[in-house]
């Protein structure tokens, strides 16, 4: 079931990230499945399999705490298998993701999808009203800001490395705060130099242009220090060709591009080494921008044409928090309130 549907995927044009989190979603229903069942699992999922999968990993309350249905057998198993990490129930956020690559599957193939049985409708809704009164939230990283932006470019020294990192936080974040996987995609092919500290950033595949058709807001400006700190490392790199942000091996080798995941890495060194808390990783790049701009009060639309949100509800909530903490009301006490 797991390779068709990532087969299925791949034909539809997904993204590499979305393939990957779906792969290892599918993997852990079959895993899981395999051992509650004894056999393998196939579509349709049975909806009775489905509900004993959120009661197995839904936490819920009982006399003697939060419990969850999920025998400590398979529990073991699934984390000797390499298919958890660790023993417990998951967040909420990794079974409500790990319904929703279920129910795309049956919408794949054309299945009867269990997810949509009124049945599990339900119990997932309650489910999520439960979490809520605990007051579990999802999860979200911090926003990286300017201020905390300064703080990681302060750990950047005059190093290789730190001038690599130093032009890549800057990338990141002035060109309308890229996802990782747009930082690693950038090649000199789709950068220029258009004036004195000024480079055009031509974007063309994003989580929301997988087929990297061209479009009127494809340029992202580069000016001022980030151009700058792109020159330099270009410079002390010696790039001429091809993707633009590289590993450092031993004895300052330029070597193969970075992934995704090195740029997350790359975040959290930097804020650890800044002192910062460890909630920030790469997406606090991208929704630090936006809480920045909100906070300058840069126009929404000019937000998004550098952003490429597709979405002006998700801009628009950045912008009602960045307001809320500025405006008179909040400060009814006065600044030392």
């Amino acid at each position: 079931m797991a390779e068709d549907a990532v087969r299925a995927l791949v034909a539809e044009g997904e993204s590499e990230n979305t393939i990957r989190s779906y792969r290892a979603a599918l993997r852990y229903w079959a895993a899981w499945f395999g051992l509650r069942y004894a056999k393998p699992i196939a579509l349709p999922v049975p909806v009775p399999a489905v509900i004993q999968f959120i009661v197995d990993h839904a936490e819920r309350k009982t006399r003697t705490g939060l419990s969850c249905e999920l025998p400590e057998s398979i529990d073991f198993a699934l984390v000797q298998g390499g298919f958890k990490t660790a023993l417990g129930p998951p967040a909420l956020a990794t079974i409500t993701h790990r319904l929703s690559v279920l129910s795309k599957v049956h919408q794949l193939n054309q299945a009867q999808n269990p997810c949509q049985d009124p049945i599990v409708r339900e119990l997932i809704s309650k489910t999520r009203r439960a979490y809520a009164k605990r007051g579990v939230r999802q999860e979200k990283k911090a926003a990286l800001t300017k201020e905390p932006l300064e703080a990681l470019l302060a750990t950047c020294d005059e190093s290789l490395r730190g001038v690599r990192d130093r032009a890549l936080l800057l990338f990141a974040w002035s060109s309308g705060g890229r996802r990782r996987s747009e930082v690693t995609d950038a090649t000199l092919e789709n950068v220029r130099k258009v004036g004195e500290r000024a480079y055009v950033f031509n974007l063309f595949r994003t989580k929301t242009n997988q087929a990297g058709s061209e479009r009127e807001d494809s340029a992202k400006p580069l000016v001022g220090r980030a151009a700058d700190a792109l020159e330099a490392w270009l410079s002390r790199s010696g790039i001429t060709a091809g993707p633009i942000f590289r590993r450092i091996r031993r004895g300052d080798r330029v070597a193969e591009p970075l992934s995704p995941a090195a740029v997350r890495d790359i975040v959290k060194a930097r804020a650890a080494e800044a002192g910062l808390p460890d909630e920030f990783s790469a997406h606090s790049v991208r929704s630090g921008f936006v809480t920045e701009a909100a906070r300058q009060n840069i126009p929404i639309g000019e937000t998004m044409a550098l952003t490429g949100h597709a979405s002006v509800a998700t801009v628009v909530g950045y912008f009602r928090t960045a307001a809320s903490l500025e405006s008179k009301a909040a400060r009814l006490l006065g600044e030392d309130s």
